[in-house]
């Protein structure tokens, strides 16, 4: 496996082998069990805002890899503005692989008004990214997306050990990171991962007020 430098910290860069996946995304941080779903609930430009996040059964071949299948749709004050489908796989190390989105905004008479940050790996120069480390560790920089001016967002492991309490329940040995993109310089976001669950709260520092909790899952 290839390794990057980046800001003194080791990159995954190169994706492994098709034959050294995994067929289920069980990292602790992100179990991605199939017929789960994850509700949050919020607020996004001001208004009161819920995030339904469904992993389906279904499987996606991309780059020789067969990517989970997961639904994404927020809706703002009960209406749909947005429904993505995204791509993860799990290498057998337990990194989880961001495999790319297909990202549609939703208008209020229900029409698809654009499509933009949608990309896939290995279409147009496209890479997947390291969207949660097998070890991660204080300190780790990583790429999320490899997709140019599309996609390339940047995570890194702010700390391995906080606390959070969200309406679903109050966890301990949390995996904190801070989330930022060139495309959008000023917008700093903090997400939380709870071991066994998976993303519980995600809350913007800076660049605006959205935030996001976990309030439900349903199996």
């Amino acid at each position: 496996m290839q390794i990057e430098q980046l800001e003194g910290r080791r990159l995954l860069t190169a994706l492994p082998p098709a034959a050294d996946f995994v067929n289920l995304v069980s990292n602790p941080y992100m179990p991605l069990l199939p017929g789960t779903t994850y509700i949050y609930r919020g607020i996004q430009d001001g208004k009161p805002a819920k995030n339904i996040t469904t992993v389906t059964h279904q499987t996606k071949t991309i780059m020789g890899v067969a990517a989970t299948v997961v639904h994404d749709r927020v809706y703002l004050k009960g209406k749909l503005i947005e429904d993505t489908i995204d791509w993860y796989a799990q290498d057998k190390n337990g990194n989880v692989w961001y495999m790319g989105e297909d990202s549609k905004e939703i208008g209020p008479s229900g029409q698809v008004t654009s499509t933009e940050g949608s990309w896939q790996a290995g279409v147009n120069g496209a890479l997947p990214g390291v969207v949660m480390e097998a070890h991660p560790k204080a300190g780790d920089r990583y790429r999320q997306e490899f997709a140019g001016d599309v996609a390339a967002d940047r995570a890194i492991v702010m700390n391995t050990n906080t606390s959070v309490q969200v309406p679903f329940a109050s966890f301990t040995h949390v995996l904190q990171t801070k989330e930022y993109t060139k495309l959008e310089r000023g917008v700093i976001e903090q997400k939380f991962y709870a071991r066994g669950i998976g993303f519980v709260r995600s809350v913007m520092t800076k660049g605006g007020t959205e935030f996001f909790n976990l309030v439900a899952i349903r199996y």
